[in-house]
């Protein structure tokens, strides 16, 4: 019972950190406000001070988790109301993220390899472009470690949605195929949810390119880890 009460202590603050976060979002709309940053930083922060280890958050958290997957297919909608554009730009999405997915996998890969980090962190890192229900399973399958490979997923997906309106304005990409293949392939659900706000076109086409991705990441995934290892 104790057990369970605090399972439920859990679910319930991390909800109320991320309405918290939320409204802090809705107030400013700045990048570096997304919620699920101003969230994760609460609950690390909540979790640190009273000394909750990430095992005893996860007997919670996980009921969280197993909400990821109806929350990914729920982007169906926007491709839904898109379909007769999403139609006509198949082919320069699928090329975009394709091209992403390899450019991610080999970043990860090779940086943390001339970094001369132990095999057990590249084989987390190199999935960190896809949702973090797919990228946990392929770095279980690699050999990586699936909690480590949910917080590169994290990384990756926050920094996205941090940084991505800046990059697109330093290289001048205004056009939604572009914010939208870039966001989806790189940044996946969180990078997606952030580019919607600016543009519901570029987040339907980054809803496109994060499943596309979530293909392609799995095909490469121990292929470059064959090769560049």
């Amino acid at each position: 019972m104790t057990s369970f009460f605090t399972s439920v202590m859990l679910v319930a603050a991390t909800v109320f950190a991320y309405t918290i976060a939320t409204k802090i979002h809705q107030k400013y709309g700045k990048p570096y406000t997304v919620p699920v940053l101003i969230a994760t930083v609460i609950m690390v922060a909540g979790l640190m001070l009273l000394h909750i280890s990430y095992d005893v958050y996860m007997k919670g958290g996980e009921w969280i988790n197993k909400l990821l997957g109806p929350a990914v297919v729920a982007l169906a909608y926007p491709l839904y109301q898109h379909r007769t554009l999403l139609k006509k730009l198949l082919m320069p999405i699928a090329l975009g993220t394709f091209i992403g997915a390899a450019v991610g996998i080999a970043s990860g890969v090779l940086l943390t390899k001339w970094a001369g980090f132990d095999m057990v962190i590249i084989e987390s890192i190199a999935p960190k472009s896809v949702t973090t229900p797919v990228a946990m399973v392929l770095a279980d399958a690699q050999g990586g470690i699936m909690p480590l490979a949910a917080v590169f997923v994290m990384i990756a997906g926050i920094g996205g949605a941090i940084f991505s309106t800046i990059i697109c304005k330093v290289f001048r990409i205004h056009h939604k195929v572009g914010l939208g293949v870039g966001a989806g392939s790189a940044s996946h659900a969180i990078g997606t949810a952030r580019v919607m706000e600016v543009n519901a076109g570029a987040g339907s086409i980054s809803t496109v390119a994060m499943s596309f991705s979530t293909v392609f990441v799995s095909i490469l995934t121990p292929l470059f880890i064959w090769l560049f290892v």
